[in-house]
């Protein structure tokens, strides 16, 4: 029993994207050290776990280098999004971005959910696939990271929605307790922000769950209005083939021109949580500049013929053939 309940963790970690070959052997040793298998465990358990592993990224190398990312990043978006004027210095000085350490980002409002900002600012958040958290060590990391940056970006947390159909209901319950909005219904990334700026965080999803946001947005004016944290499309164009990304992943394919990407850091104490990991956004130059066809393309994605296709289908859609042929599936790779 033990060793079945093991399989998809070892299936899974083997099919981890790397940027390095020399990467590849390590994630089915991580997937396993990670695994936490302790069904007894509460949300009591879970929240002080998430609380200790808040206190070590807070005062992490990769934290302060990582803010510094973030606040290039955002600072150009919000520089895009026009923010009326006289505001845009108030609106920067809002965003909490300083690298020092502050306990009081893990105090036990942290983990409450009690909200901490005023609410003024001007991002959503939606989080894609962080996977199985109260189990798995690579997961409570990145949702650790999660909570640290709406803090930090001011963002209340009832304006994050989140998911991953492999949520238990102990999963589900410490979620509402942080005060995050627990979706109900496979999206499949389909979710189209209806001119709201959102910020999009999918640590290590499946390039099918990308190519579906991409698509349900697929205007010069939706892609300026979103930020996307998640698995490098630079370093999707150099592993997959060009044929290949031009088929499967049309959308990520006409976007690569326009946009910019800054990848996060890379250090030895989270070098299997975050590797890979970039900050994408679109300037609205960038996009104006690609061919006037692009934004007439609207084919529908299938999938049908990828073998490795890495998300979970929503089943009141209708099955394609590469859902038929999957050993499994994942919003993410899960671990």
């Amino acid at each position: 029993m033990a060793s079945a309940a093991l399989e998809p963790w070892q299936a899974a970690a083997l099919r981890r994207k790397r940027r390095s070959a020399e990467r590849r052997p390590r994630g089915r040793e991580v997937a396993l050290r990670d695994l936490e298998a302790q069904p007894e465990v509460d949300c009591g358990v879970v929240l002080r776990r998430i609380r200790e592993a808040g206190k070590d990224l807070l005062l992490s190398d990769f934290w302060s280098l990582a803010l510094e990312t973030i606040n290039s990043c955002l600072t150009k978006h919000l520089e895009q999004l026009k923010v009326p004027e006289g505001t845009l210095s108030e609106a920067l000085r809002n965003l909490h971005l300083d690298s020092s350490p502050n306990e009081s980002a893990v105090t036990p409002g942290f983990i409450t959910g009690e909200n901490q900002v005023p609410g003024t600012c001007c991002w959503k958040c939606v989080c894609y696939g962080i996977g199985n958290f109260a189990t798995c060590v690579i997961a409570r990391h990145q949702l650790t990271f999660l909570l640290l940056f709406l803090e930090k970006c001011q963002i209340p947390r009832r304006h994050c929605w989140v998911y991953d159909p492999l949520f238990s209901q102990l999963e589900i319950a410490v979620l509402k307790s942080l005060g995050v909005t627990v979706l109900s219904e496979n999206e499949e990334g389909r979710r189209s922000i209806h001119g709201e700026p959102t910020i999009f965080y999918m640590p290590h999803c499946g390039t099918a769950l990308y190519n579906n946001l991409l698509c349900s947005n697929w205007s010069v004016e939706s892609l300026a209005k979103m930020l996307i944290i998640g698995n490098s499309f630079r370093g999707l164009e150099e592993r997959l083939l060009a044929r290949i990304l031009q088929k499967n992943y049309a959308y990520i394919t006409k976007v690569l021109k326009g946009l910019e990407e800054l990848e996060l850091p890379e250090t030895s104490q989270y070098m299997d949580v975050f590797n890979d990991t970039s900050i994408h956004w679109f300037p609205v130059q960038k996009l104006r500049r690609l061919p006037t066809d692009t934004w007439a393309f609207r084919e529908e994605p299938d999938y049908q013929d990828c073998e490795d296709l890495e998300i979970i289908r929503n089943k009141r859609r209708a099955p394609s053939a590469a859902d038929q042929n999957l050993p499994w599936q994942g919003s993410c790779p899960q671990r």
